[in-house]
């Protein structure tokens, strides 16, 4: 009795199990690849939203200073040194920019490993900016721009007026 040997042969040929490697180990190189993607950017949504955080403090520290001293005589222009110490007006932070860590107002270091960077611009508002009723010389626009660790830059601007 002959049987046929082809007939009782059961599992993978050779070709057919590398193959099957093939395409596993390339379907598990991408899904490897999205991951690294996906986890590489991870922390840009948080930086983002420190940057975020640091202008609107700067941007409200700013608008809650004072227009103008009653004396008329303006203060000194804020820097890192003075800024805790000395009272500042509106003006005498236009040009105040830092760089390193994010620090409290008294100087020490929150994030040393972050380093953001703030830079402050005030202006002086167009005519009409704000309506008919406010005088351009009596409101400036105050822009904060805050450059993350990644290099995005957040700009915030707002308005103070002289009330």
């Amino acid at each position: 009795m002959c049987t046929n040997r082809r007939s009782l042969q059961a599992g993978v040929t050779l070709i057919e199990l590398i193959i099957a490697i093939v395409i596993i180990s390339a379907s598990l190189v991408g899904i490897l690849g999205v991951m690294n993607l996906v986890t590489g950017h991870s922390s840009d949504v948080l930086m983002r939203k420190q940057a975020v955080v640091l202008a609107e403090s700067l941007l409200e520290e700013i608008e809650l200073s004072d227009m103008i001293t009653a004396s008329g005589v303006s203060s000194t222009t804020v820097t890192t040194a003075n800024r805790l110490s000395d009272r500042h007006l509106v003006v005498d932070y236009n040009g105040y920019s830092t760089s390193g860590g994010i620090s409290t107002l008294d100087g020490s270091q929150v994030l040393n490993n972050y380093n953001f960077s703030p830079a402050v611009s005030i202006k002086a508002i167009n005519s009409g900016e704000l309506g008919a009723d406010v005088p351009a010389a009596s409101a400036v626009r105050i822009s904060v721009f805050v450059t993350d660790p990644v290099g995005n830059v957040v700009n915030l601007s707002g308005y103070r007026t002289a009330y």
